[in-house]
């Protein structure tokens, strides 16, 4: 049924074509033909060119479509590599912004206390194989860099020379087990060692039994000769506990630094001493304790009112 459907419209349209050229060729020939035929086939022929129109319009759109669809990718990826290029210097800016702060600190350190210093920026942490706490520089013995020569940070100390080679050096940071340095209590002078435990804490020893250690006393790097391995007066950080104890002979206490080894990005490297050292000029300064202050309004009483 629906074959006979096809073949019937097919013919129709058959007969349509050769009645529309039969009457185009009658009217090139001159011979008269009325409107009403002319509107006739016009009006048959129509429905004929919409349809037609119609097949073809998708197939035309389809090739623009591909042709904008090149443009428009070519566009994507022009947009991509513009994103990449500011994503990128945008982090090379906070990058750049957060080694400019740091090395600030360090060289007003280094100024107050009369440091000649030579900056370097961290550029490898960690040793996988002897698990010591180190840290790789970009300043060398071309710098002027050399072995037991103390590293300082924005905060204080931070660590000493191991090795040097012409453009980098190794530093072991005084977190470090092995890590020992003479030093002192600002507030009573008292004289002890400080060792490293491989993390942010540390333990002092008193060299003298009698010594006096509080909790919050500031201790200093004592120095050493020639001012190696360890310049004076450098802050190195500060008591947070006292250990009571009668096992040992001498006081001990824990301590905190004041470095951050955990976020060293840039250092120097102190490879002279000027007038003597900073004796305690570099003692760091307590944060002042904020306080509010309440202010109590008083009601009137009913009394008052009336």
């Amino acid at each position: 049924m629906a074959a006979g459907g096809n073949n019937r419209s097919r013919l129709l349209l058959v007969i349509l074509l050769v009645t529309s050229l039969f009457l185009i060729t009658l009217d090139l020939r001159g011979v008269s033909i009325t409107k009403n035929s002319r509107s006739a086939t016009q009006s048959l022929l129509a429905p004929i060119q919409r349809g037609v129109s119609d097949f073809f319009s998708p197939v035309g759109n389809f090739f623009s479509d591909v042709k904008n669809f090149g443009k428009t990718k070519a566009e994507l990826k022009d947009l991509k590599s513009e994103n990449a290029k500011l994503r990128e210097k945008v982090i090379f800016n906070q990058d750049t912004n957060g080694q400019l702060n740091k090395l600030k600190g360090v060289l007003d350190l280094a100024g107050r206390g009369g440091y000649k210093v030579v900056s370097a920026r961290v550029i490898g942490k960690g040793s996988s194989s002897t698990f010591s706490q180190i840290i790789t520089i970009d300043a060398g013995t071309n710098d002027g860099v050399k072995k037991d020569m103390t590293v300082m940070g924005e905060l204080g100390l931070v660590g000493v020379v191991k090795s040097t080679t012409p453009t980098s050096a190794i530093v072991l940071l005084m977190n470090d087990p092995t890590f020992r340095i003479g030093v002192r209590i600002a507030r009573s002078q008292s004289v002890g060692v400080l060792m490293g435990e491989g993390d942010n804490t540390y333990t002092l020893q008193l060299l003298d039994p009698s010594g006096s250690i509080e909790v919050n006393d500031v201790l200093l790097s004592l120095g050493s000769d020639n001012n190696r391995p360890f310049v004076p007066g450098l802050p190195v950080g500060y008591v947070k506990s006292v250990k009571n104890t009668s096992a040992t002979l001498t006081q001990e206490a824990s301590v905190r630094s004041y470095s951050n080894l955990g976020s060293l990005g840039v250092v120097s490297v102190i490879i002279r001493v000027s007038n003597g050292g900073p004796k305690d000029a570099l003692i760091p300064q307590p944060m002042p304790t904020p306080t509010t202050t309440i202010y109590v309004t008083q009601s009137p009483t009913p009394e008052a009112t009336n």
